[in-house]
């Protein structure tokens, strides 16, 4: 594979496409609008001028990574591409959509590879004619910093499209762990996100205060941030969204939300990008 697409210019979307490009792939950025494509190519910018400010890599180094991506809003552009990689909205209607149109426009041996963090692989892969290219690659925030990428294979997905999206991590200096059976949330993020709910349903009970707890779990367990701070940088909006998902797909009481988690979302608290989630962030 030598050229690649990264559907979503947004941060997990533009992290991938700098970790390809700095792996010496052609990569074309999408998004809907240019605007959207412009903050993703200034982020990319942004971190890559912090590694030639640290001495990691050299001016000259840093335009040539940035003249191998190529952002745009036309998804027709794919077209030529070896591997797409979508990171888009976690919504299932919107993926199917996304994989159905790159089906008709991509020739038969691209791959079509998914960022979802918890949506089924074989649902996705339902909307192709191709259902033994497609694979989840999950990467996680931040993607220039972070090794891990879970590959997550669907009922159909073949030994030889495995193969070639561990290569890929592989070049991208990526460590890469197998789910031989999609579930959701995968290996992370299936114990990370109970982790972080029984805290919450903790601090919901009344059994101990927001402070105490991350501190228990980060003097007691050795953690290096608690689970409320975590569940702020993560996101409590999308964080809430998994747990529901997990909720409807096991039907299991140890995926329920407290009612406290439901209230700080409908109040709009999601966490450090909003200002406000189990912490306070002034800006």
């Amino acid at each position: 594979m030598e050229k690649i697409a990264v559907l979503g210019a947004g941060i997990m979307g533009a992290g991938i496409a700098q970790e390809a490009a700095q792996a010496g792939y052609l990569v074309i950025l999408r998004d809907l609008q240019m605007s959207l494509v412009k903050d993703g190519l200034d982020s990319i910018d942004a971190s890559l001028e912090k590694s030639v400010q640290n001495g990691v890599i050299e001016q000259d180094e840093k335009n040539r990574i940035l003249g191998r991506i190529h952002g745009t809003t036309d998804l027709a552009e794919v077209r030529e591409v070896d591997l797409v990689l979508e990171a888009v909205v976690e919504n299932m209607a919107v993926k199917r959509q996304i994989f159905a149109e790159l089906d008709s426009i991509c020739p038969s041996h691209t791959i079509l590879a998914t960022n979802t963090s918890s949506l089924s692989i074989s649902e996705i892969a339902a909307a192709t004619h191709r259902r033994d290219k497609v694979i989840g690659m999950h990467f996680f925030y931040p993607v220039p910093s972070t090794r891990l990428v879970e590959l997550v294979k669907g009922m159909d997905t073949s030994d030889n499209t495995l193969e070639l999206a561990s290569e890929f991590a592989d070049r991208m200096s990526k460590q890469s762990v197998v789910v031989k059976r999609e579930s959701p949330g995968f290996i992370v993020n299936r114990i990370l996100m109970c982790y972080i709910n029984e805290a919450i349903h903790v601090l919901g009970d009344g059994m101990a205060g927001r402070d105490d707890i991350d501190m228990a779990m980060k003097l007691g367990a050795g953690m290096k941030y608690g689970p409320l701070e975590i569940a702020d940088f993560f996101g409590l909006d999308t964080l809430y969204s998994i747990i529901d998902v997990f909720c409807s797909e096991f039907r299991d009481s140890k995926y329920r939300p407290h009612p406290l988690f439901t209230t700080m979302i409908r109040a709009g608290y999601f966490g450090k990008k909003s200002g406000r989630g189990f912490y306070e962030y002034n800006y």
